[in-house]
């Protein structure tokens, strides 16, 4: 049998292959000058000093004074916990740190919401923890309190997780019940998102560390197995309460405490003496769980670091969000080995779609360019890149649905100005090609993820996953900003009846025009302030705020996560993606 010439094999590839990854970015030197880099990092730091400041902030609670009653009862405060939870040396990732930040509630304030909720790595396996923070009102449940627990229970379904609740909450904030208790997604929900892990076979865990009091009695309870110390007690009603209601001088521990929970009522599985020892029982309980399934997944591959250093990232990347940048080399610091395959290059050159490695495991990515891409419909014209197209839109749509078919979790990096306007706009039909994308994110079972880059606009945030289409997390960087439209141009539509063509004061009249003047920059200033990432973070609009240098670390944890669980979701090896059938397609090969 006769070998095939090699240079034919080079030209004629094999029609199936694995995946065709190759070297993107440059060194950074090449494309952007050390003063540039220089400004740019200068015009971060600030940015993410603020960010490390206010982490440190929250994770204070309300103090060391707090801190310090906490450890007077022999306890443990919850991010000690947290951390004697997780294995040794590695990172937890938090998620909601900022929900309440800066509200005042009658002269109080609720770090974190008063709760705190991670992915931790426990005997090799990513969890989700969710510890309310005693040193914040004894753990209680403040407004947005349940909102982010359920949250959290959420990427714990998303990804089955095995979950684990550090409980020690005395019930909810009383003077604010109104904003915490009804609703939607009161604090009730908590408890139904307990019942659907559990339908769904997710393992749940709940150490009783303290207080747990009404809501917090009922939290822990539907959990495969409950734990107590000799400190905690679970009760309907607190010894206060039935004092009042039924003048018996009784403690909550003699109501609801481990004698009466594990050996009466048996409402809790075992006792032990302390916070140390519970937190060893939890560990040893995860431990009996299955393995990780994601170095089954990485195959041979193990995770290597981009080619090109992640830390670039800060210098390389403007914050003015007017300003360009090649978004190839935000993903050549995130890629390993900076190695990618891009997936219909030739079609809407102004977004970015493929496959590349993030800590050895296969990941989809869809990125916005920046700057000017050509026009197809004028031969030699450019026009801006960061907004969507039809063929663009088309395309962003056709790989989600592929990703999702061949079990790739999916990355969306985010810096988009909307969808195009316009008569011709209309004509090609977007509104239908922008529902056919929100109809397939919205079907989507793989896991994906959104990261709000830079700028976040309009419906352009809705098609491209952004948190209304259910991304399992969606993070934002210090620069970016979250809006329908800038805040000039909503002035200018805010005031459109007093404009002319030009956008021009029309009115004459000094003191009129001085109003509208004044009335323009007061819109145009509030807008601005509504698209800070700390209101986003702050009332849940965002999942986490994250530097530009660690977020290469959140998305491989992410990415981890998605590939731990086996069995309840699709993942094709990559022989027969039908990601292949995309790029031939693309490419017109015959």
């Amino acid at each position: 049998m006769a070998l095939a010439d090699p240079a034919e094999v080079c030209q004629h590839p094999p029609a199936m292959i694995h995946v065709p990854v190759v070297p993107i970015g440059r060194p950074r030197r090449t494309f952007l000058d050390d003063a540039t880099f220089a400004a740019n990092l200068d015009a971060l730091r600030a940015r993410e000093a603020t960010l490390n400041q206010r982490r440190a902030e929250v994770a204070a609670g309300w103090g060391p004074d707090y801190v310090a009653r906490v450890h007077a009862k022999g306890k443990m405060t919850a991010r000690e916990r947290l951390v004697a939870l997780a294995d040794p040396g590695t990172r937890t990732f938090e998620v909601g740190t900022f929900v309440n930040y800066g509200v005042d509630f009658g002269g109080q304030r609720s770090p974190g919401a008063g709760v705190v909720t991670a992915f931790a790595q426990i005997h090799g396996r990513w969890c989700m923890v969710i510890a309310n923070d005693n040193t914040v009102a004894s753990g209680s449940w403040w407004p947005k309190t349940p909102e982010k627990i359920e949250r959290a229970q959420t990427m714990a379904l998303r990804l089955r997780l095995p979950t684990v609740y550090l409980v020690d909450c005395s019930g909810l904030f009383l003077p604010e019940q109104s904003r915490s208790f009804p609703g939607a997604t009161g604090a009730g929900h908590i408890f139904k998102m307990n019942s659907l892990l559990s339908a769904a076979g997710v393992p749940q865990l709940a150490g009783v560390f303290g207080d747990c009091i009404a809501g917090g009695g009922y939290m822990p309870i539907i959990s495969d197995r409950v734990y107590m110390t000799e400190q905690a007690y679970m009760v309907i009603a607190g010894a206060a309460l039935i004092k009042g209601a039924k003048s018996q001088k009784i403690t909550s521990l003699d109501i609801g405490g481990p004698e009466v929970h594990v050996h009466l009522s048996r409402c809790a599985d075992v006792r032990v003496p302390d916070d140390a020892t519970l937190i060893a029982a939890l560990r040893r309980d995860v431990a009996r769980l299955p393995s990780s399934g994601a170095d089954y997944y990485r195959g041979d591959a193990g995770a290597i670091d981009p080619a090109h250093g992640t830390a670039e990232l800060a210098g390389i990347l403007p914050i003015d969000h007017r300003e360009a940048y090649d978004a190839s080399e935000l993903l050549a610091r995130l890629v390993d080995q900076s190695l990618f395959w891009e997936v219909m290059p030739s079609v809407g050159e102004e977004m970015i779609c493929g496959i590349g490695r993030v800590g050895g495991l296969w990941t989809g990515f869809v990125a916005n360019r920046q700057g000017l891409v050509g026009d197809p419909a004028r031969p030699g014209a450019r026009r801006p890149a960061a907004i969507l197209y039809r063929a663009g839109i088309a395309k962003i749509s056709a790989f989600s649905r592929a990703c999702n078919d061949d079990g790739i979790p999916l990355v969306w990096l985010q810096d988009i100005s909307g969808f195009d306007i316009g008569h011709e706009a209309e004509r090609q039909g977007l509104l239908a090609y922008g529902s056919n994308l929100i109809y397939t994110n919205s079907t989507n079972d793989v896991p994906m993820f959104t990261v709000l880059v830079r700028k976040a606009s309009g419906a352009g945030y809705y098609a491209m996953a952004g948190l209304p289409y259910d991304p399992v997390v969606q993070l934002s960087t210090t620069i970016s900003r979250l809006s329908v439209m800038e805040g000039r141009t909503l002035a200018i539509a805010t005031y459109n009846t007093k404009l002319d063509d030009d956008f021009q004061i029309v009115t004459q009249d000094p003191a009129e025009r001085a109003k509208i003047e004044a009335g323009m920059r007061a819109v145009e200033a509030r807008i601005e302030g509504d698209m800070d990432p700390w209101v986003a973070a702050r009332q849940m609009d965002t999942d986490e705020i994250v530097e530009l240098g660690e977020l290469r670390a959140y998305l491989s944890m992410l990415v981890e996560a998605s590939y731990q669980s086996i069995g309840h979701r699709r993942i094709k090896n990559s022989r027969i993606w039908s990601m292949h059938d995309l790029a031939i397609l693309s490419e017109g090969l015959r």
